[in-house]
């Protein structure tokens, strides 16, 4: 049939890229019920009036198509919500990948790796006290002399579902290391697992990976920037994915609303991101929740025009999608 004006125009036929609204505004609603169903009723109250409008300004790009740009929202902040997760998540990175040139302008010679660490898993009643003994045992690998060559580092801390409900918190970080790294300063694989066992003070051997990460240009397109942006996406990504909450727990010896409501007792106050040494004084604001959740994917967009011509979208619930509900110019 012919579109018609009395036709609902929805958000993820108008911009594609933003389907992604849909996607975790609709998780955001599943977040909700699990909330209310644990007694978390004031974060499920905020979560009922994250994102419930989103007002576009539209404006021509670079190449010339138009395209919905972002320009008033309310997000709620709940550590766990899935949409400001995502959008803190992608603000983080934005962030990152802005100053990141500025590093490599200053320390052309810098070599970067890519470093994971583990522990073993833990029940979730465990899990602010094996963050505790993480983060003392990560204080005490800044002072080995394997970290002697490490210029600046920055942390994350990302924590998953076991197929037992056991959580498994684990470090992902990206270290800024001395030129002389790998010709003289070299730390292997083995030793980097022997130390980070060592500051554990465990007897298991716990799972380490490392890799080196070439910084290259930062320029759009080089190979080499592509691979720092894959890692810098993998340091700040979600501390906590949504879809632990939310899958199939019928089998499962915690139900997803136990889950949600343990995880969010246990990370209360916890902080996801740390940095350190250079690194620090170029990206210390990732340590704080960002302030603009809204302009964080602007870097390579052409500024909105004040007269731009505005649209409003409105979340419906039933039909699990943003729908426009007036127009302006």
């Amino acid at each position: 049939m012919p579109y018609t004006a009395q036709d609902p125009v929805y958000l993820s036929d108008l911009s594609p890229r933003d389907a992604r609204f849909d996607h975790h505004r609709a998780n955001v609603d599943r977040i909700i019920d699990l909330y209310r169903a644990s007694g978390y009723d004031g974060y499920a109250n905020r979560m009922k009036e994250c994102s419930r409008f989103l007002d576009f300004a539209l404006h021509f790009e670079e190449n010339g198509v138009l395209s919905p740009k972002l320009q008033c929202t309310h997000f709620c902040r709940v550590r766990l919500c899935p949409i400001c997760q995502w959008r803190r998540s992608m603000s983080w990175q934005a962030k990152a990948l802005e100053m990141m040139p500025k590093v490599i302008e200053a320390y052309p010679k810098a070599r970067f790796i890519f470093l994971t660490l583990t522990v073993k898993n833990c029940e979730l009643n465990e899990l602010r006290d094996t963050l505790k003994w993480m983060h003392n045992s990560w204080t005490k690998l800044l002072k080995r002399k394997e970290f002697a060559l490490i210029q600046g580092w920055v942390r994350s801390v990302e924590v998953t579902r076991g197929a037992d409900d056991t959580a498994h918190p684990h470090y992902h970080a990206l270290l800024m290391v001395k030129p002389s790294y790998f010709s003289t300063g070299y730390v292997s694989h083995k030793r980097w697992t022997e130390v980070w066992q060592s500051c554990l003070g465990v007897g298991y051997t716990p799972i380490v990976d490392i890799r080196s990460v070439r910084p290259g240009k930062c320029e759009k397109g080089d190979e080499d920037a592509v691979v720092m942006s894959a890692a810098i996406c993998e340091v700040l990504k979600y501390s906590v994915k949504p879809a632990d909450s939310l899958g199939d727990d019928s089998k499962r010896k915690l139900t997803n609303q136990q889950w949600l409501s343990g995880l969010t007792s246990q990370l209360f106050k916890t902080r996801a991101v740390a940095t350190g040494g250079i690194l620090r004084q170029y990206l210390k604001e990732l340590e704080e929740e960002p302030e603009d959740l809204i302009h964080i994917d602007d870097e390579n967009s052409t500024p909105v025009e004040d007269e731009a011509p505005r649209l409003a979208f409105a979340w419906h619930k039933d039909k699990k999608r943003y729908q426009m509900v007036s127009e302006a110019s």
